[in-house]
């Protein structure tokens, strides 16, 4: 008996070779991406919506259905996948030499400049009606609205910033030590998972993603169904990190620390340029207890933006007020926005 393959639930972008912004060329480069519900005539339906850190398409899904505010009855949304995920070109998937630790960099720019390749030469797509993301899908987002602003008429970034500030960048250099501190990680070149960095890893992330609030109030257990703080630990934090690849996580790591909007040939670093240059009508959604991404960094951003809005939500669930599924209530708050913003 026989068994076929399974069939990818997406679809492969063949870029050939590109030169990224740290000058290394990505060989034979690929762009992972799935679209749910059909281009209209006009061409004007489409929603972009990038994935987030580690994410892949299937677990941005939780946010799109009939009724929903991502509605694939009414539009055309494309979710490109982050290189490094494991789906698009990445440590885990690139053949030798640029396999493993010889990963490229690979910037913000890099990622959307690649995506607008997808949305224009696959698609013939002029317009976007929509951008949007949580995390380093906000990045994503706001990237877009700054490099394309005749074509993007819509963002709304939530739970994510335009530049990663110097104390997200502290969190990123806590993860990176301690999944490099495991003797198995072998400098990138392991040949078994360091096991032991991705559990501390994880626990590194447990500190961050959630506020002070969220576990005075037992929400691990009271609101997620764990028994005790060591069973959320466990079963929570280090499950979603021990099925990924040590190095891809590392590679988008790196991303999301250099992350900034105007560090391009387009705006030569001048960050404030950059944000008056998003011209789409924009509501930008921070999250009131977001360690990494606080409503204050979004207030300087939104100040610098001639459309734009800032709307907090009020939230004891920090950066996963925005995550897949786990405060219900948030997420409302997030699709009543985007319903109101697709709608305007």
């Amino acid at each position: 008996m026989s068994t076929m393959p399974p069939t990818p639930d997406h679809q492969v972008f063949l870029l050939g070779d590109v030169v990224l912004q740290c000058r290394q060329t990505l060989r034979g480069a690929q762009l992972a991406y799935k679209t749910y519900g059909r281009l209209n005539a006009a061409r004007d339906n489409v929603i972009v919506y990038p994935t987030w850190y580690s994410g892949q398409h299937t677990e941005n899904e939780w946010l799109i259905g009939e009724g929903r505010a991502l509605d694939p009855t009414r539009h055309f949304i494309i979710i490109p996948n982050l290189l490094g995920n494991g789906l698009s070109s990445s440590p885990s998937n690139t053949p030798a030499p640029f396999n493993q630790a010889r990963f490229p960099p690979v910037s913000l720019y890099d990622n959307v400049r690649l995506q607008h390749r997808l949305v224009t030469e696959v698609f013939g797509i002029e317009k976007i009606a929509l951008v949007t993301g949580w995390s380093m899908g906000a990045m994503q987002t706001f990237q877009w609205g700054a490099l394309y602003p005749d074509m993007v008429e819509r963002i709304l970034p939530f739970m994510g910033s335009a530049r990663c500030s110097r104390h997200n960048q502290v969190f990123l250099e806590g993860l990176k030590a301690a999944l490099k501190a495991d003797g198995a990680f072998q400098d990138g070149w392991y040949e078994r998972p360091p096991e032991r960095g991705m559990r501390a890893f994880a626990r590194v992330y447990a500190g961050w993603g959630l506020s002070q609030a969220f576990y005075r109030q037992e929400l691990d257990i009271q609101a997620l169904g764990f028994a005790s703080l060591e069973d959320f630990l466990v079963g929570f934090w280090e499950g979603i990190f021990l099925g990924r690849d040590a190095n891809n996580l590392l590679a988008m790591l790196g991303t999301w620390q250099q992350g900034d909007i105007s560090d391009n040939e387009v705006f030569q670093g001048d960050f404030a340029k950059a944000l008056g240059a998003i011209r789409a009508q924009a509501i930008v959604m921070p999250a009131s207890t977001d360690l990494y991404f606080p409503p204050a960094d979004s207030e300087i951003e939104v100040s610098h933006m001639p459309r734009a809005t800032l709307q907090v939500v009020d939230t004891v669930w920090g950066h996963l007020a925005g995550g897949p599924g786990t405060s219900p209530a948030d997420i409302a708050v997030i699709e009543a926005a985007l319903k109101r913003l697709l709608a305007s």
